[in-house]
């Protein structure tokens, strides 16, 4: 399913989440994404689905929420890699917009140096770009960027596109715990931010298992640090924790097992939100321990808590 939720966003309330990058296709293969590792990493562009079959799924996905009553805040390109290789995006917003329902991207931003994608990225409601470090080494540990972009010109994308944008500007800087945590890289962040004028940024760790086990949060003082440094650069009321846990409040629809699949594959869920997924589905845990069996779904540990999300290939392809 490309069409899944709405689910709970700790960003935008609830957000019917757009999935349309196949599994998983990104410009990154960031240390900490909840997806594991990267399976193609590749920059160019090109199309994965026809932006009618995306917007019929999202517009039965949304009168079926609609029918149950469930209220969806955004409709989100939240993919399985990056939203922006889709050379379609733009035309898909277009048509998107009939709905009426405010459009986000949640983009790494990594090919926001060209023309086309921020041109597709202006048509948005709300646009998140991650800022993870602003020295090219720690980026290139943290993110795990293809090996040919430049992230110098990302960074000067940014800003040409943040200096045009109309709709609403945030940005998310994950702190991995002796990654890119030091004080020296936070303040580098926060002098960028400037240039971003963001209407929120966002001081984020991981919350949900990361690709790489040795992954760790930052610790608390440097969070708090973090949300100093921004605070004093941006305004108090223009930073924001994203360290906490969003909620169970998962929606679905006339199918529970592909709407568990398709959520699970963008979204691991924790054991307590799944439980009460069951139980708003008339469900019970037999139906997890199925799909445990058949390979469809995987338990992962992180933090204390348990996940679940759905089993994703895991051979790794050469760049292109």
């Amino acid at each position: 399913m490309i069409a899944f939720g709405p689910v709970p966003s700790r960003r935008l309330g609830r957000s019917l989440g757009i999935n349309n990058i196949p599994a998983k296709i990104c410009t990154y293969s960031c240390i900490y994404c909840q997806l594991g590792s990267t399976i193609k990493e590749q920059i160019e562009r090109r199309s994965f689905y026809k932006p009618e079959r995306i917007f019929k799924e999202v517009q039965e996905l949304v009168e079926e929420a609609e029918k149950r009553g469930e209220k969806t805040d955004y409709l989100t390109f939240v993919p399985d890699g990056e939203p922006t290789l889709d050379i379609a995006l733009g035309e898909e917003i277009s048509l998107l917009g009939e709905l009426g329902i405010k459009i986000a991207v949640i983009t790494n931003a990594s090919l926001i140096d060209r023309a086309d994608v921020r041109r597709d990225l202006s048509m948005a409601d709300l646009v998140s770009l991650k800022i993870d470090a602003l020295s090219e080494d720690v980026w290139r540990i943290v993110d795990r960027p293809h090996s040919s972009l430049n992230y110098n010109d990302i960074l000067d994308g940014m800003v040409q596109f943040a200096h045009k944008f109309e709709g609403d500007l945030i940005t998310e800087t994950m702190l991995i715990h002796g990654v890119n945590d030091s004080e020296e890289e936070i303040n580098r962040v926060a002098e960028f931010l400037i240039n971003l004028k963001p209407v929120k940024a966002y001081v984020a760790i991981p919350t949900r298992p990361p690709a790489e086990n040795w992954v760790k949060p930052a610790r608390e003082h440097v969070i708090n640090l973090a949300y100093q440094k921004f605070r004093e650069k941006l305004g108090e009321d223009r930073v924001e924790y994203l360290i906490g846990y969003e909620g169970d409040s998962f929606a679905f629809t006339k199918n529970f097992v592909e709407d568990l699949m398709s959520i699970t594959s963008v979204h691991p869920m924790r054991e307590d939100a799944l439980e009460n997924f069951l139980k708003k589905a008339n469900s019970d845990w037999s139906v997890v321990q199925n799909l445990i069996k058949k390979g469809k779904l995987i338990e992962l540990e992180f933090e204390g808590h348990k996940f679940y999300m759905r089993k994703l290939p895991s051979r790794r392809k050469k760049q292109s």
